[in-house]
Formats: C-alpha cells, sequence, structure tokens
C-alpha cells in the first residue's frame, strides 16, 4: 500500500535514507554503551555500571522509534547488523576497559550524532519538506544532548 502523507516519494525515499544511517548510528552506539556496561573496570563500578544501563535503555527505545519512523514514512528500517555498518559513521575503537577512554568514546559518538542530527533538522523540514521527521530528529537531539551532558560529567 503505498503512503499518502503530503510527502513526495523522492522526499521520504530520501528520509528514509537518513533516518537509516541514523539507526545505524543508534545501534552501534547502544551496542558500544553495552559492551562498556558488561565490560567496565573502574573504582566506581557498580555506579558507572547503573549509569551505563541507563543510557542504553535510553537508546534502545530510540532504536525502536527510528525505525518506526522510518516505517511510518512508508519504508523499511534496516535490521542487519551487515548494513548497518556499512550505513554508520561511528568509528568501533579498540577494546578497552578504562572508564575514561570508554566514557570518552561514547560522548565522542553521541556528538557526532548530534551534528547529524543538527543538519537533518533543516533539510528534512526545507530539503524534503517533512515537518514530522524535522520534529522527530529534534526531539531526539534534545535526548542525545542531555545523554552527553552527562557523560561530560563524568570524565571532567
Amino acid at each position: 500500500m503505498n503512503t499518502n502523507i503530503g510527502i513526495s516519494d523522492a522526499n521520504t525515499k530520501a528520509v528514509a535514507l537518513e533516518l537509516n544511517k541514523l539507526l545505524a548510528n543508534e545501534v552501534v552506539l547502544y551496542t558500544k554503551t553495552r559492551n562498556y556496561h558488561w565490560n567496565i573496570e573502574s573504582p566506581s563500578f557498580m555506579e558507572i555500571h547503573k549509569f551505563l544501563e541507563g543510557q542504553y535503555g535510553e537508546l534502545e527505545e530510540m532504536i525502536d522509534n527510528v525505525a518506526e519512523r522510518i516505517r511510518a514514512i512508508g519504508h523499511y528500517a534496516e535490521g542487519r547488523l551487515v548494513d548497518f555498518l556499512k550505513l554508520t559513521s561511528l568509528l568501533e575503537p579498540d577494546n578497552t576497559t578504562n572508564q575514561k577512554v570508554q566514557l570518552k568514546n561514547l560522548l565522542d559518538d553521541h556528538e557526532t550524532i548530534i551534528r547529524e542530527l543538527r543538519t537533518l533538522i533543516t533539510k528534512f523540514s526545507d530539503e524534503n519538506k517533512d515537518l514530522g521527521s524535522s520534529d522527530f530528529v529534534t526531539g531526539l537531539l534534545g535526548k542525545h544532548e542531555k545523554m552527553a551532558w552527562f557523560l561530560r560529567s563524568y570524565n571532567k
């Protein structure tokens, strides 16, 4: 069934591609956060362990919302790891159990996503005439900014 929501097929296709890139970034960041949650070594182990659990819980919800947004505009969400790795702009550094390094890596990823979301807000509204997706990524921007602030606060 075709989607008739007042946005051209070309524009929803362009938005879906960008949202799938975002989805890939969210999945990579989720996986990295979960990995660090499992493998943290720190004098404040339990505090950081629980903190990271909260972070990956928020990311899990964002992943689902991004995938559902892609479906809402009439396209399919990527779901295979191989496809996520092709689409992501995030890097996977060497494994570490060092709290400072882990939190810095996560902060860098959130800040990358934040910068990309800022460009998508205007791209979706101005170029793609999709105010719903623009509003959607604006909401994600605020969530990532808050998560980055928390990470930044630990890394002083």
